[in-house]
Parts: C-alpha cells; sequence; structure tokens
C-alpha cells in the first residue's frame, strides 16, 4: 500500500491519509471542498461541488491516475434540493459515468454541503 499525499487538495483533518494506492487501485478519502491554497469554503453549492471535484482530482493526480479512470464515487449531500445542482458540476469532471452512490447526510465536516470519496484506477 502507498499513502498518497499532495498540497494540491485539503490536508487530512482526522486519522486518515487524502488516498491510498493499492495494486493497480486507488482510493480517495471523501474530498470536502476546502479550497488547499486557502483554506476557504466557497458559498453555495455549485461552487462546493467544483471544489470537491478539484480535490478528488488532485489526490487521483498525485497517484497517477485522473477522473476519467474512476470506476466508482460515493457522494453525500447536505440537502436533496441541491441534488440536479450538484450533478450538474459533477457531470463536468466524471465524464465517464462511474458507478456512483449520492446520498443526503444530516451534517457534513465543517458544515460543507457535499462531500466526493472515488475509487479508480491506475
Amino acid at each position: 500500500m502507498t499513502v498518497i499525499s499532495t498540497p494540491n487538495a485539503p490536508a487530512a483533518i482526522g486519522p486518515y491519509s487524502q488516498g491510498m494506492v493499492v495494486g493497480s487501485l486507488v482510493f480517495c478519502s471523501g474530498q470536502i471542498p476546502v479550497d488547499p491554497a486557502t483554506g476557504n469554503i466557497p458559498e453555495g453549492i455549485t461552487a462546493q461541488a467544483d471544489q470537491s471535484c478539484k480535490n478528488v482530482a488532485a489526490v487521483l493526480a498525485a497517484a497517477g491516475s485522473d477522473c476519467t479512470r474512476v470506476i466508482k464515487t460515493t457522494c453525500f449531500i447536505a440537502d436533496m434540493a441541491d441534488f440536479a445542482a450538484f450533478n450538474e458540476v459533477y457531470a463536468k469532471y466524471f465524464t465517464g459515468k462511474p458507478a456512483r452512490s449520492c446520498c443526503a447526510v444530516r451534517q457534513l465536516p465543517k458544515n460543507v454541503l457535499c462531500e466526493i470519496e472515488a475509487i479508480a484506477e491506475l
């Protein structure tokens, strides 16, 4: 197993890594919409979904993969009313239409509106 760590995605805020490579697969921890350069969280679901996608892409890139090689994502949103807006942004990044689960949750870290985790091939 190889731990993935990049300054281009938010640092882990707990006892976990940004991602792990095992064999030919990359497992990305859930990425919330924190801008790694500033630590700021953008306003609104569209901007937050975009930043979460960028953070997943950064972890994948650090592992030697990218969004086109994603096999499966799990998406968490704070409000199902944001589902359509979230999907509009998500579709721009995950063009290969990976398998996906998406659910609404009561609360996410730092009270963000979304979080995305991914599994990809190298």
